[in-house]
């Protein structure tokens, strides 16, 4: 087989790197990729929104498989041009991305179909917004409706905070026409978890948990990112609620998704917030979250390219999809200034004494200049290890993080050790 993945980050170098363990597997293209990607793969210089040219490649290199990581080009349709044109590719088409696409769709599905989440209200203006926000006070949580790179959701503790959230959204424009809509919704508390499922339009089975950490800085300090590390399995995930989510939550959406004639094929992202009256649903994503996929894949046991296929043909419910007990621990290494402005060209030294057999580094911005592998992105790696525990693997990764350098490179110190 050969097999395109679309995308150039951390989640597509740990896709490619599992796609590669499949013996079905004779070649890998990826793009556009990163450093990382090129000991399994070819990468080819095109970018992940441009679909025209990616369709256009498939069909002339003949590709078997195209598997899509990044939410922009589902969402912008690049499901529905591969079968358009006869080409196999796992995610979900146009429709479905929605349920990512627009937080009011979601927001609305959920409500239809009694899938627990936090009370809402959605605004297509900002001045209902800020006399809705006097009116009810805070804590409050305002999100951009549109996709905003993981950057559009702030948890505004007094309303100041919303209010500006609020301007900065729909007058300022910061996220473009993303912000033509917010939704504003009720502040929930508890420990957060993320699961994957993998989806065939009819069925549902959900990945091992995982715990992404948002947070710039130890404790859970500064502003969001689009994650600075995570674990699998989330600790305060019991079987018990896993049940309860599985039922309540992801196969309804399933079902709801395939009542609403726009079958959800690929990987649903259900990120959770488990509240003192139960599992509540933060936001759905379309796709395999980044870093999540990076502690998600390497406890799996089963063929991921058999996985796929049975998603695409609707025959899921045949697989017998098998995990790995160890835990695994992922250390985001970021560009100095990240999230904010930051510089690229950064030499990175230290990548291969970094791994070993329960360990692997995942590039996520990185190229190749001048023979060399130096920083092109915010966040430039990410540093995944098993082990027997959380604590063995967090253990592990942090040893081959000090055996990277490059110039301004920062992380947090504590992934798996909040829990």
């Amino acid at each position: 087989m050969k097999v395109l993945v679309v995308g150039g980050g951390g989640r597509e170098h740990a896709l490619v790197w599992k796609i590669a363990q499949s013996p079905k597997v004779e070649e890998i293209f990826c793009a556009p990729g990163n450093a990382g990607m090129r000991k399994k793969a070819r990468c080819m210089d095109i970018p992940a929104e441009d679909i025209q040219a990616l369709a256009d490649f498939a069909e002339e290199k003949s590709i078997d498989l195209t598997v899509v990581g990044p939410e922009a080009p589902l969402v912008e349709g690049v499901v529905d041009e591969f079968e358009a044109r006869g080409l196999k590719v796992f995610g979900p088409n146009k429709a479905a991305a929605q349920i990512e696409g627009s937080k009011v769709f979601a927001k609305n599905l959920m409500e239809k179909y009694n899938i627990p989440t936090a009370a809402f209200r959605v605004f297509d203006n900002s001045i209902d917004a800020i006399n809705y926000i006097d009116s009810v006070g805070a804590p409050l949580v305002v999100k951009a409706e549109g996709l905003a790179a993981g950057k559009g959701v702030v948890v505004a503790k007094d309303k100041d905070a919303a209010v500006s959230a609020v301007k900065s959204i729909m007058e300022q424009k910061v996220f473009g026409k993303a912000g033509a809509r917010v939704v504003i919704e009720e502040y929930l508390e508890g420990p957060e978890v993320t699961v994957l499922s993998f989806c065939d339009g009819k069925i549902a089975v959900p990945m091992v948990s995982s715990r992404d950490h948002k947070r710039v800085f130890d404790n859970d300090e500064g502003p969001n990112t689009g994650g600075m590390g995570a674990i699998s399995p989330a600790p305060a995930y019991s079987t018990e609620l896993a049940e309860v989510v599985e039922k309540e939550i992801i196969h309804k959406t399933v079902k709801a998704m395939a009542a609403e004639g726009m079958p959800f094929k690929g990987v649903l992202y259900t990120g959770l917030m488990l509240t003192e009256k139960g599992p509540r649903v933060l936001e759905y994503n379309c796709r395999f979250g980044d870093p999540e996929t990076q502690v998600v894949l390497p406890r799996l046991k089963t063929d991921i390219v058999d996985i796929m296929e049975a998603c695409i043909d609707g025959t899921l419910e045949k697989m017998r999809i098998e995990w790995k007990d160890e835990k695994a621990v992922c250390v985001v290494l970021a560009s100095g200034g990240y999230p904010g402005p930051y510089e690229k060209g950064k030499v990175i030294e230290g990548l291969s004494e970094a791994e070993d057999e329960e360990t692997v580094v995942f590039h996520a911005g990185t190229e190749v200049k001048d023979g060399k592998i130096v920083t092109s992105g915010g966040r430039v790696l990410g540093v995944t290890a098993l082990g027997e525990s959380v604590e063995q693997a967090r253990l592990k990764a942090y040893s081959a993080v000090s055996r990277i350098k490059f110039e301004g490179m920062h992380y947090r110190k504590d992934i798996g050790k909040i829990l």
